[in-house]
């Protein structure tokens, strides 16, 4: 399947090339894959530099909210969510310095 993942708020500045949107294969073994799926995948393919800062134990550190096609995903199931191919999914970093 195939999601459009985006990142803001400054996760971008962890991301390879400080990217700010891409497009993600994700594979579909006897269930359809799930936002925590996603999440190792970025871990392991998309950041560049400090993974610990995006996540631990295949979930997002405190502070990330994560929407799933405009849904805060506490909503849905979490980690859990279920993802289709086309679904949205937003980072949002709500850590600032100051």
């Amino acid at each position: 399947i195939t999601v459009s993942v985006e990142f803001s708020g400054g996760m971008e500045l962890l991301m390879k090339d400080k990217t700010q949107k891409l497009q993600v294969e994700l594979a579909a073994v006897e269930e359809s894959p799930t936002v925590r799926d996603l999440i190792r995948y970025i871990r392991d393919n998309v950041v560049a530099e400090k993974k610990e800062l995006f996540s631990k134990n295949d979930t997002v550190c405190p502070g990330i909210l994560v929407i799933v096609n405009e849904v805060d995903w506490e909503v849905e199931d979490g980690a859990d969510t279920r993802l289709e191919t086309g679904d949205s999914v937003l980072f949002i970093s709500t850590l600032h310095g100051g």
